[in-house]
This record gives structure tokens, sequence and C-alpha cells, in this order.
């Protein structure tokens, strides 16, 4: 086995429930919550709909012996709901985030982990044990693959394969080797590619469902004796090799088992991409404090990392509601006109004259302070002047969601609920019940259906 390919294999295969603090079970119930709403919410979605039928073709079962498709409602199984979950809990852009690592675990973790653990039976112990095992693989892969990477990448497709191999490896009880076999398989499947952005293109879904199916099909391979690469990460042909110009292998083991990245992981306040939370979150508070209202907004620059300028500097003119949550101008302009950028003011507001308007009033440039502090830290700086010639300032150090400025379990259960009744997926009294049981899924014997009624 080789290091330190070998030490991460270990620790995943190796950990189990009664190993990780209660804290870090306490958080993974609480992104397991978030996660279970932003599936709902994708129901509908074009994307997401092109996958469930995918899924729905290709290998439906009943619920006796399949895996749940949470917007479907329906049963395939485990490597098509994992695929068709993930690729509906990321549509919502509302998903978890981890900041170092610039990864979304959620949807590459529960997806897997929930599709493999009703299917064998597991118990709700287990499943969670998988799950931190898939953060804590998934956003060491990330850390490790470095800033060079994202600029061409999409993490989540590349290092989510990984962490889906990791969670699902460990509910299946592979020993260390095979864990090690199933990275192999599942790093020579790790793909993602950020040039869908340019047209608005339904990719970003097939990321998610492609990583969750990738590394659950190799840590089944890896059970059945097929080996992989011994050294996928720092190998000369591997990914470090292949994707990155600044690798750094010792964030693969970064104290392993002392360190609990998972607990390190963000909520997603408003519904679009993370690297427009911080200004968007600096413009609010501005406004707060000057009592500005949206027709007040002259000009806007954003202070930003690169990191923002490589994901959100080839939106100019978004043409679509997805496209749009990764366009700076757009997303600031609905949070200054509602307070917040959320699914409903994407779905109906991102392209009115007024939002345009406001988009065309918003910057980006490039901050040494901001992109110095990033990926550890995503600071929020705006300038701001106004119709009536005044200059303002305003910085967040700490975006809504991060680990410093987080949500609570109660607005974790109301965003999971508004998630739904935005799809309208699930009638409001069964998903109110599936989010409260689900608070206590560690005491689960069995981890069953999450979702009891069916449509109308």
């Amino acid at each position: 086995m080789t290091k330190p390919s070998a030490e991460l294999a270990t620790f995943a295969a190796q950990l189990r429930f009664e190993h990780i603090p209660a804290s870090v079970i306490q958080k993974t119930e609480d992104l397991l919550v978030d996660w279970f709403g932003s599936a709902v919410a994708g129901a509908g979605s074009a994307p997401v709909e092109a996958v469930v039928r995918f899924a729905k073709t290709m290998g439906a079962q009943d619920g006796a012996h399949g895996a749940e498709i949470l917007p479907l409602r329906g049963f395939s199984s485990p490597y098509l709901a994992a695929m068709a979950n993930a690729a509906s809990s990321h549509v919502a852009e509302q998903d978890d985030v981890h900041n170092g690592s610039v990864f979304h675990p959620a949807t590459v973790v529960f997806s897997p982990a929930l599709a493999v653990a009703q299917s064998i039976g597991a118990s709700g112990a287990a499943f969670l044990c998988a799950a931190v095992a898939g953060y804590e693989v998934g956003i060491r892969v990330g850390e490790f693959l470095g800033r060079s990477h994202y600029k061409v990448f999409h993490t989540t497709g590349t290092a989510g394969t990984l962490a889906a191999a990791a969670a699902v490896g460990n509910l299946l009880g592979l020993d260390a080797l095979q864990m090690q076999h199933a990275f192999g398989s599942a790093g020579t499947q790790s793909a993602g590619l950020w040039e869908f952005l340019r047209t608005g293109a339904h990719s970003k879904q097939l990321h998610t469902a492609h990583a969750a199916g990738a590394g659950l099909m190799a840590a089944y391979l890896a059970k059945d004796g097929f080996t992989g690469a011994a050294d996928i990460f720092c190998g000369p042909q591997g990914m470090a090799a292949g994707m990155s110009s600044d690798a750094d292998p010792t964030k693969l083991v970064d104290r392993l088992g002392t360190r609990w990245a998972t607990v390190e992981t963000s909520f997603k306040y408003h519904a679009s991409c993370r690297h427009t939370h911080p200004a968007a979150d600096a413009l609010l508070s501005v406004m707060r404090t000057h009592n500005l209202q949206a027709g007040d907004l002259a000009h806007i620059q954003t202070h930003v990392h690169q990191g923002a300028i490589d994901v959100l500097g080839p939106v100019v003119d978004p043409s679509n509601v997805h496209q749009s949550k990764f366009s700076m101008g757009t997303v600031l302009a609905l949070a200054a006109r509602f307070g917040h950028a959320g699914l409903r003011e994407f779905d109906l507001h991102f392209a009115d004259e007024e939002t345009r308007t406001l988009c065309a009033r918003v910057a980006m440039v490039l901050d040494p302070e901001v992109d110095r502090a990033y990926p550890v830290r995503w600071i929020g700086k705006v300038t701001v002047r106004t119709t009536d010639g005044r200059e303002l300032h305003a910085q967040v150090d700490e975006p809504k969601g991060d680990p410093g400025n987080t949500l609570s379990r109660e607005e974790i259960s109301d965003k999971a609920m508004r998630l739904a009744a935005f799809s309208r997926a699930v009638k409001p009294e069964h998903m109110l019940q599936a989010v409260q049981a689900l608070w206590a899924i560690g005491s689960w014997p069995r981890v069953g259906q999450l979702l009891q009624d069916r449509p109308d």
C-alpha cells in the first residue's frame, strides 16, 4: 500500500460510529436535513427530470428491493437512485459547501449513502458514520487538489467521486486495501469541467450524478475483488499529475481522526453559487446600515477572490434561471430588491427589467486581501456608490451559514420546508414528518423510506 493513499483509505475503512465525537454526529444530522430539502426541491427541474427518466428506464425496482428517488417519489436500483438524488440535490444551489476545499459534500455523500443504506438495511448510526467518512475524504481530496484544479475542474464532480466511494465503501465494510482499490477506481472516473457555465448547460447536475454513481460503483467493484490504481492521488499519471499544478499530498491526511472537517462545512443561505454569497451579505449589510433601497444603488463594486472571477466571470448575460445563479450582478440585484436571493426570487424575477438594470451596475474586481484569505475564509467586501453621490463600504468576514455564523436547527428545518414547498413535490405535512424523523436517524435500527406519501 502506498502512502498517503493508504493512510486515507485505512481511515475511511476503519471509521466507526463510536469513534466520532457527538458534536460531529450532530453536525452531520444538520447537514443531512439541509441536504434533504435540496433533494426534494430539485423535482421538476429539466436536468433532474432527464436523469430521473434515465433512472426509470435503466433500472426500476419496487420499494422492497430498491432505493428511493426523492424527487420522483418512486424506486430504482441503488446506483440509479444515487445518481438521481445527487442531480436533484444540487440544482437548487442551496446544498452545503466546505470553504477550504471549495467542495459541496452533501450531494455526493448523502445521495449514494442513503441509496445503499436503504438497499442493504443499514442502521442509522452506520449511515451517519459512512457520511462522515465521505465528508472527511472528499474535503481532504478537494484541499489536496488545490486552487489550480478549481480553475478548470468542478471539484464536487472530481473529489466527489472519492467522497462517494468512501461513504459507500464504509457502509459495505471494505477493508483498507479494498478501500484503496475503490479510491483508485473512483479517481480514474473523476470528471467535471466548468465550460458548461458559458451557455447555461445542464452539466452541473451531471457532475454530481456521475460522481455519486461512479463512487458507488467503485466501492461495489472493490468489494468484489476489482482492483484500482494503488496511488491514484500522487502517482506520476494520477489525479495531481493530470488535474493540478499546486497539489499538496499532506492535505490528504491532515490530522485524520482529530480534525473533523465535517464540522467546518457551511450552509447556503442564498439560492446561488457560493462565490456570490459574501458580496450579497456585504451589500445587504451596507443597505441596512444606511437605510438604502434598491433604487438608491448607482454602482456596486464587489471585491473578490480569483476563484469567483474564474467561475462567475464567464456569465455575462444569463439566459436561464440556473445560469443566473452564477451571475454576480443578478444575485446582488435580487438581494437588493428582496432582501435575499431565494428560489422564488430567481424563478420569477431573474430577467425582470429592474433586475437586469441593477445587474448592469455590478462589477467584480480582484482584491488582494480577499484573495489571500481564500479559500479558508470567504470575505465579502463591497463599495457602493449611491444615486446621491455617496461612496459607502462594507465587509463581512463570515457569510450567513459559515460555521461562525451558522444556521440553527430551526432555521435548517424552515429552509427544508421552504425548499419542498417550492417544488410542490411533497405535501407539507409529510415533509414536516420526514424532517422531524431525520433528526433522530442515529437511533434508527434500519434506514427505510423517508417519504411515505405518494403524489396525487
